[in-house]
């Protein structure tokens, strides 16, 4: 593991200098001016007085995020630039930065940090909106959205950057379950996002029988669209979605008799194009690629990628090691599996774990273990990332989230309109 931890806080040091950004990475207050940007010594010429303003909108748009809004504070030209609709637009149109990796430490307190793979360094965050750290969390390209686990009444997309956020009307009948999945896909072409909700009721005194019912949202259309319906038997669904290529992905969970141990997960899909009210579920199962003990779903590049605990085979409910793999049409391919040392260096690993991905990069981190590795899946490489400085109060309820960074500077759900603001248009 990385042998310094690093540890960000509201106060930023720089190259011989010390820059306040005010009270928190995401919610600086007013920026200050140093010595060395606008100065009335005629003797001292600062460089980027020297250069126009679209230069120095490119020289900053390749910095990571972080240390953009650390420049934000340098002097009013830099605030004023990094602020603008151009910076943004030059902003999503460089290298792509690296997913950040989000996790709560609290049973109560919706706050949590944030790790830049980047910079290799950790920033508290306040989400908005969120109420409690146990709520359904979905994100994409930059964007968040939040539904709560209790009434599931409150709906949320925000982007948890600049903490613009709308609240979406749940439908009645979503209120009520057992179980609920959530993912969310924005589309890069119309700019517009879709949410989908699956929902597993048990039918009433019948263990084997579960009802559930996928709907989705359509942000273009400012509605609800889609309501299916279906019952499954044998199987119920579960927490675990996601939404790769205009497909709706879903893992359900065995409710038989543990004879069979390689058929307590499996894989449904559901065409999010076609939106049809009237097919077979159960039709689209896939089987999963082995035993597991937990398995967590992800997009990767339009890619559907899952990293699953793989079970022992006299007893599949241990861990003896964890997979990833990539669902190709309706068969698994094995991607790569966790060396035994790193899967040592987590300590006692539970058999139900977190992870969270996109792009090229995938974070795994067990339950009450303050280390987090990450697997470049495009590289095949394997690394520790910095130990988070907090102690955990409550690690068994640490929810994980993936932020693609990238986008998150300039996307917002409008206040007017719920389609995602373009960034050539600002």
């Amino acid at each position: 593991m990385e042998r310094q931890t690093s540890w960000v806080t509201s106060r930023f040091r720089e190259i011989g200098k010390e820059v306040w950004c005010g009270e928190s990475l995401w919610g600086g207050e007013a920026f200050s001016d140093i010595h060395g940007c606008g100065q009335n010594d005629d003797s001292l010429v600062s460089l980027d007085f020297l250069l126009p303003d679209e230069l120095l909108e490119r020289i900053l748009a390749c910095l990571p995020i972080a240390s953009i809004f650390r420049a934000g504070s340098v002097c009013k030209r830099w605030n004023q630039i990094i602020n603008s609709d151009r910076f943004l637009w030059h902003f999503s149109n460089i290298l792509p930065q690296k997913p950040w990796y989000f996790m709560f430490i609290s049973t109560d307190d919706p706050t949590g940090f944030a790790y830049d793979p980047i910079l290799k360094k950790w920033y508290n965050i306040d989400l908005p909106c969120i109420g409690a750290p146990n709520w359904f969390i979905a994100s994409s390209c930059g964007l968040v959205c939040f539904m709560d686990n209790n009434s599931r009444n409150r709906l949320y997309v925000c982007n948890p950057v600049t903490k613009v956020h709308k609240q979406i009307q749940v439908p009645p009948d979503l209120k009520l379950a057992d179980y609920s999945a959530i993912s969310m896909s924005v589309d890069h072409k119309s700019n517009c996002y879709t949410i989908a909700v699956a929902k597993s009721k048990q039918v009433p005194d019948d263990f084997l029988r579960w009802n559930l019912s996928i709907q989705v949202y359509d942000s273009q259309l400012k509605c609800w669209v889609t309501s299916l319906k279906d019952v499954l038997t044998g199987w119920r669904g579960g927490d675990e979605s996601m939404i790769c290529n205009g497909i709706f992905y879903c893992l359900i969970y065995s409710t038989g008799v543990m004879g069979n141990s390689e058929s307590r997960h499996g894989l449904i899909m559901y065409d999010l194009v076609r939106r049809s009210p009237h097919v077979s579920l159960m039709q689209s199962l896939i089987a999963v690629p082995c035993s597991l003990t937990c398995g967590r779903l992800m997009n990767l590049k339009d890619k559907l990628v899952m990293v699953g605990g793989i079970g022992k085979q006299d007893r599949p409910d241990i861990i003896k090691g964890i997979g990833i793999w990539v669902l190709n049409k309706t068969e698994w391919q094995e991607v790569a599996r966790m060396p035994h040392k790193f899967f040592q260096g987590f300590g006692e690993f539970d058999d139900v774990f977190c992870s969270s991905g996109t792009d090229d990069l995938i974070y795994i981190q067990s339950y009450g273990a303050p280390a987090l590795l990450a697997f470049d899946i495009s590289q095949k490489q394997w690394k520790w990332a910095q130990k988070c400085p907090v102690k955990f109060e409550v690690c068994r309820w640490m929810v994980l989230l993936s932020m693609q960074m990238e986008n998150a500077r300039g996307a917002a759900p409008s206040n007017e309109s719920e389609t995602i603001q373009n960034f050539e248009n600002g």
